[in-house]
């Protein structure tokens, strides 16, 4: 009696500083609902599908534009590997420039932050740090969210036997330009060199009309789509610039919105053996209609008349859930990929109850993870001592999936050795 008590006592304390969280900031926007059909047109037209877009019958037809709009999604789905597939840039340069705060809220004690970073900057006192710059494939009408951006973190690499391993990290949606940085210095120390992303419309990459990242999710449905697409194809754009560099083994780590980037780049890129799916969710639409941080999208969407199901059909090319069947592929890909699933008891932001249909999913199709629950909600996530604990669960899976890495690439050499040797006695 009392133990359950005490529960539901944390479990309101809980909701109170999750909902807190999610309404301090008052520069949310409600924009109109847009169909967008011109962000999803270059693509299609490119590939051959122009005979999807919708003709002058969908102008003032709402019922004419979702049906074109589903449809769409349909085929993008059905040609996913086209759809988040892309011609490798040829553009990739470092840039050296001292690190900027670029903040996605109003509040004072952010504002002064970020006034601190830059006069540190101005009088010499902060360091300047790397930045790799390329231009995106997929081009939008926003030439500063077209190039991408990702500070980069090299490891010593000390052992020239050990494999050089890096790791790509997407923070999560309205990160500032300092989100995750601290995970990529963590990873540092234990070998493993990072390039931390910065997401469509996220920092450097937003456009000056908008204080937060809104052109990631929102109402416009095409736009949203197209941010998907150019998240996925930049996180393996930076994949193929660390190859160039000499590595060999990848991984991802993907924070709420970065997490459901991460899986759809995993999905179509066998080369991402390590993934850290930090905050969980199935579908793009049930989590924009459902939580609380994208309350002002889903009142654009309801004020238009829309419901769940209709929403999640509009965006199901951007749904993890609809491409299980590509994260297992040993038959295409090679060896199982290794992944960490983390999720919160008291998310209201990806609610709980979707986060354990993709733990059920998993479980199904026979994905070779591990999964951590944090006793907390989505925002409270970033507070103490949450954030302790979930980065030691981030930390600690990324350091052992790698060393497993290693020691399976070792095996394999030393098998590979062991082989020749017999070929070599046979032939005598």
């Amino acid at each position: 009696m009392f133990k359950a008590s005490l529960k539901d006592s944390y479990a309101r304390w809980m909701y109170r500083w999750e909902t807190a969280l999610t309404t301090r900031d008052e520069n949310r926007v409600v924009r109109p609902l847009e169909w967008g059909f011109e962000w999803i047109e270059p693509f299609l037209r490119e590939h051959g599908f122009a005979e999807a877009l919708p003709g002058p019958e969908v102008a003032g037809n709402e019922i004419a534009a979702e049906a074109a709009m589903v449809r769409i999604n349909e085929l993008l789905v059905r040609h996913s590997d086209a759809f988040f597939g892309y011609k490798r840039p040829t553009d990739f340069r470092l840039e050296e420039r001292h690190p900027q705060l670029f903040p996605t809220n109003v509040r004072p004690e952010t504002l002064a932050k970020d006034a601190a970073m830059k006069q540190q900057a101005a009088l010499g006192k902060l360091a300047p740090a790397q930045y790799l710059r390329f231009t995106s494939p997929e081009c939008t009408p926003c030439p500063e969210n077209d190039l991408v951006n990702a500070r980069w973190y090299p490891a010593l690499h000390k052992d020239p036997k050990r494999p050089r391993q890096a790791i790509v990290v997407l923070p999560q949606w309205n990160s500032d330009g300092l989100g995750h940085n601290s995970l990529c210095a963590i990873f540092n120390r234990m070998g493993i060199s990072a390039l931390r992303l910065s997401m469509p419309y996220h920092d450097i990459r937003r456009p000056a009309e908008l204080e937060r990242s809104d052109y990631a999710v929102s109402a416009n449905i095409g736009r949203t789509l197209s941010a998907c697409r150019q998240a996925v194809v930049d996180i393996r754009c930076c994949v193929d610039w660390l190859e160039e560099q000499g590595y060999q083994q990848f991984g991802v780590l993907g924070t709420s919105l970065g997490s459901c980037y991460a899986y759809l780049a995993s999905a179509h890129d066998a080369r991402l053996r390590i993934n850290a799916f930090n905050h969980a969710s199935t579908a793009f639409g049930d989590v924009v209609w459902a939580g609380q941080s994208t309350r002002h999208v889903k009142q654009a969407l309801a004020n238009a008349g829309f419901t769940q199901e209709r929403i999640r059909a509009l965006w199901a090319a951007a749904s993890p859930c609809s491409y299980y069947d590509k994260i297992v592929r040993p038959e295409v890909d090679g060896p199982l990929k290794k992944v960490l699933l983390v999720y919160a008891n008291y998310d209201l932001t990806f609610p709980k109850e979707y986060s354990l249909q993709v733990l059920e999913a998993f479980q199904r199709i026979g994905l070779n993870f591990e999964k951590r629950v944090l006793p907390c909600g989505h925002y409270t996530t970033g507070e103490t001592p949450y954030k302790f604990i979930d980065g030691w669960y981030m930390g600690s899976f990324v350091y052992r999936a790698f060393k497993a890495l290693r020691e399976e690439k070792s095996a394999g050499a030393r098998a590979s050795c062991a082989e020749e040797v017999e070929e070599e006695v046979a032939a005598r």
